[in-house]
């Protein structure tokens, strides 16, 4: 008896060719490896960040890969509420739609109680308006396009492990990573009879530019006493879980918050 290699016993689709992607924070680290993995998909980018260098040499790297469609650069300070509105004009006459939002952007700088009064309250207020703010203003932004899209619309936001468990002098960052979590759940619920799902990543150690400056025997020790794994993660790892939550066939997750850790939260000692 021969069989049919070709005919699929399953129904749901695991691909994002065709999909319309935004992804903020995508010049560097995990939201580069996203905006590549999506590409690598079959998707058009939307490949947003602050840097305009950043932003031309992913650009650059994508449409070698994948022709001219695959990628656009747009340079946006998400900080910025107008700017945000600019961004998603922007994107959806140059893609005609978005079909996926993946919140990426994030910064950490110094919040300590122990800090002085104006560096405690510029730090705070430029924490909250990039890594949570921003976050809610482009899902609301998103939202009519994402309701169009074809199979549902996909938000991914990118939290932290800081959301979990906590690290001294970084108040506001932890705050709002944690916000982002709280964030994902209300639009979760909210959205979810509008045919959008929207769901959070939290990343643990991974090998960032936010984490270049630790030395790398202090690394080393840190992961095998802390990670399960034994190791940093990589900003790849990360992206392929995001692209996970935006596949069509994810299309009953919604409100999920999947640490992606290498084990980390769950270890006692």
């Amino acid at each position: 008896m021969q069989h049919d290699q070709a005919r699929r016993l399953t129904e749901l689709s695991r691909s994002v060719a065709g999909k319309r992607v935004i992804v903020t924070g995508a010049a560097s680290g995990m939201g580069r490896a996203t905006a590549h993995l999506f590409a690598d998909e079959g998707a058009s980018v939307a490949v947003v960040d602050v840097s305009p260098d950043g932003v031309a040499t992913v650009v650059d790297e994508i449409r070698n890969a994948h022709g001219r469609a695959a990628a656009e650069g747009f340079v946006t300070d998400v900080g910025d509420h107008d700017a945000l509105k600019a961004l998603v004009a922007a994107v959806v006459a140059t893609f005609g739609g978005i079909d996926v939002l993946v919140n990426n952007a994030g910064i950490s700088l110094v919040n300590s109680a122990f800090q002085a009064e104006d560096d405690y309250e510029a730090n705070w207020a430029r924490t909250l308006d990039v890594n949570l703010t921003s976050h809610s203003r482009l899902i609301r932004l998103c939202r009519p396009y994402l309701g169009e899209a074809p199979g549902g619309g996909r938000v991914v936001n990118i939290a932290s492990t800081e959301a979990i468990v906590t690290t001294p002098g970084l108040a506001a960052y932890a705050a709002t990573k944690a916000g982002v979590v709280g964030l994902t759940k209300s639009f979760a619920v909210e959205l979810g009879r509008h045919g959008i799902t929207v769901n959070c990543v939290c990343p643990g150690p991974i090998s960032t530019g936010m984490t270049a400056g630790i030395p790398d025997e202090a690394k080393e020790v840190y992961a095998k006493r802390r990670v399960p794994l034994r190791r940093y993660g990589t900003p790849e790892e990360v992206a392929h879980m995001t692209l996970n939550l935006c596949l069509p066939a994810s299309s009953f997750v919604n409100g999920a918050v999947i640490p992606v850790d290498g084990g980390m939260t769950i270890r006692h000692t």
